[in-house]
């Protein structure tokens, strides 16, 4: 009886484990030929979406494209926004996403994959404004706006740096940056990744020259979160891309100048 007991254990925990490779989105994505990914198109160097064309380019792209090569699929980028990200993943709408900054916050509801670079937050604005903002604090005040993305990580932060100063929080597809050009926000803050390539876009722009960039934080690729096998997969192919020097020769390529 007792050896009955073990071996039906056995035989339940195995068919257990097939039943969730067979539910995996990696079984879905070999089965059907096409790697399904989440991108919002407005985070320059990561995801950049041609509206002519509806075509992307990016940090984010080329990993993505070479992750559905290595599984021998096609990719498809569908187009989502920051506030629908998470909701994205859990509804089945994309297998993956691209880089998202990893938060407690997303964690409750879907799966991070491991890291693969960090970045961290800084604050932009006019360089009319040179003389008027040198620091964190000189943001922090009631006369002072600052600007963040509905549903970025930003957007927690710049209640959090600046309970003092106004909030301006904008929805994609409009940009927090775009209020400081426009004159509607005094600052916004983002990652350093993105404001070195927005001051060498735009002029008018510069880094407040802060003494130190705040909240360093791990990237990574949100999943499902209970598909484990996916998780699986995606972490082995980052550590073998990492090995390879791949995300290295992306950093170089894209710019990546994350301190």
């Amino acid at each position: 009886m007792k050896f009955f007991k073990i071996a039906a254990t056995t035989v339940l925990l195995a068919t257990s484990a097939v039943a969730a490779s067979a539910q995996s989105a990696l079984n879905e994505i070999l089965s059907e030929g096409v790697l399904k990914v989440g991108t919002t198109g407005d985070w320059n160097p990561m995801t950049m979406r041609d509206v002519a064309t509806n075509s992307y380019v990016g940090y984010d792209i080329d990993v993505m494209t070479e992750l559905a090569a290595d599984l021998g699929v096609e990719v498809e980028f569908v187009a989502t926004d920051w506030k629908t990200l998470v909701s994205g993943v859990t509804a089945g709408q994309y297998h993956i996403t691209g880089s998202a900054s990893v938060s407690p916050a997303r964690a409750k509801a879907a799966g991070y994959s491991d890291s693969y670079f960090s970045l961290a937050t800084v604050p932009l604005t006019l360089r009319e404004n040179a003389e008027r903002f040198t620091s964190w604090d000189d943001l922090n005040n009631p006369d002072v706006s600052v600007a963040a993305t509905l549903g970025t990580t930003q957007e927690t932060q710049v209640r959090q740096y600046f309970p003092d100063a106004e909030h301006r929080i904008v929805e994609a597809p409009a940009r927090d940056f775009q209020e400081v050009l426009a004159g509607r926000a005094d600052a916004n803050i983002t990652s350093n990744v993105e404001a070195n390539q927005l001051v060498a876009q735009y002029e008018q722009l510069m880094i407040v020259p802060v003494a130190e960039a705040r909240s360093p934080t791990p990237i990574a690729m949100l999943l499902p979160q209970d598909d484990q096998v996916w998780i699986n997969y995606v972490n082995t192919w980052i550590t073998l891309k990492q090995e390879q020097g791949f995300f290295d020769e992306l950093g170089v390529k894209w710019q990546l100048l994350a301190e």
